[in-house]
């Protein structure tokens, strides 16, 4: 008789994420192969609470953050459990027992080597990145570093530190000093293009800092790059392959949150036609950045094809890339054979390698 694991699902998340990640975490959920894992779910509010969610439904409907049954994963690596206390005082505590964990979240408190610290002290294999590659991933300036001492071209960059805020002319001579308009404005930390501005003049570079700034305290202002936004999915178990290469094609000026969400228009192209040699260029590009940040598991590693040089550029990478219905990651999977379940199996069965491949 096959012996069920369990599975924890983490989604939500105190990030301007929390509603991309909830629906990755639906797809997620649909492909999940129930004859190996029962599955237990916690949904982590805008404000930080975690929740106990006990109906899959509840994530469609928004009906799991009236939840009463808080959720806390213990630190205690002898337990590897989650504790269930309702808000009822005279309802006793209960533990779960977890075998392995997927943590569906996307941008800060959550993608950033947070919870994955966190996951760590409990003993608990994870889905994903450790803490190290993703904490270093989600800051643009931090990959910046990394990725330089590989010689991959990237956009040219100036980096805005919280104490130069104060004096908002010095910073756009610091600026103007390395770059020409137009530039992209972007917090160091955050994704899905949130809080990432276009600035083709000085009223709007100062709009675009201020956007950044509630994003994150460090800010990354780079040069504009022409071209085709060329999008790469790596999967490790141990062994690092690409698995395809795909093309964004943004219904707005660039991709940002509202051409990926909510325009139709945006498309996602897996079979891009690209001049020769680019696909592999890419490819290895991809590889040798995962590497270089110790990722494991899954990345989406994302780059620009400049327009008349044909050279690809790195723009960034995402270690919890998202799982909705138009996200690239699962489509390129698709195009290389795996099923949504056979790639949500891998990327589980990966979990259980860690200790051996991955940090």
């Amino acid at each position: 008789m096959r012996i069920k694991k369990n599975l924890l699902v983490l989604f939500g998340g105190k990030s301007s994420e929390h509603d991309v990640s909830v629906l990755s975490a639906r797809n997620v959920l649909q492909h999940i192969n129930r004859e190996d894992y029962n599955v237990y779910i916690i949904g982590i509010t805008k404000q930080g609470r975690w929740l106990y969610v006990t109906r899959e439904e509840e994530l469609e409907t928004g009906e799991w953050i009236y939840g009463d049954k808080n959720a806390y994963l213990l630190p205690d690596a002898t337990k590897q459990s989650v504790a269930v206390m309702s808000d009822d005082r005279e309802q006793k505590e209960s533990f779960i027992r977890v075998d392995v964990c997927f943590p569906v979240l996307h941008g800060k408190n959550g993608e950033d080597g947070t919870v994955q610290g966190l996951l760590d002290l409990s003993g608990i294999p994870y889905v994903g990145c450790g803490v190290l590659s993703s904490a270093t991933a989600m800051d643009k300036l931090t990959t910046k570093i990394l990725v330089k001492e590989l010689g991959i071209r990237q956009a040219k960059h100036v980096s805005i530190l919280p104490h130069e805020l104060v004096s908002p002319e010095r910073v756009q001579e610091k600026i103007l000093a390395t770059l020409d308009y137009p530039v992209f404005v972007k917090p160091a930390n955050a994704g899905s293009s949130v809080g990432v501005s276009k600035a083709r003049n000085d009223a709007e570079l100062a709009t675009a800092i201020g956007a950044a700034a509630v994003e994150d305290r460090r800010i990354l202002v780079e040069e504009a790059i022409v071209g085709r936004e060329i999008e790469c999915a790596v999967f490790s178990d141990g062994v690092t392959r690409s698995l395809g290469v795909g093309e964004v094609v943004a219904a707005n000026e660039f991709y940002d949150f509202e051409a990926k969400y909510h325009n139709a228009a945006s498309k996602t192209v897996v079979d891009p036609v690209l001049p020769a040699g680019v696909e592999d260029a890419v490819k290895r590009a991809a590889e040798r950045i995962f590497d270089a940040l110790d990722c494991y598991s899954l990345s989406r590693v994302d780059f620009f094809l400049e327009e008349g040089t044909n050279e690809i550029v790195f723009n960034e990478i995402n270690t919890m890339p998202g799982f909705t219905a138009i996200s690239m990651y699962a489509m390129l999977a698709r195009k290389a054979g795996l099923s949504n379940r056979e790639l949500i199996a891998a990327l589980i069965d990966s979990a259980f390698k860690r200790g051996r491949y991955g940090a």
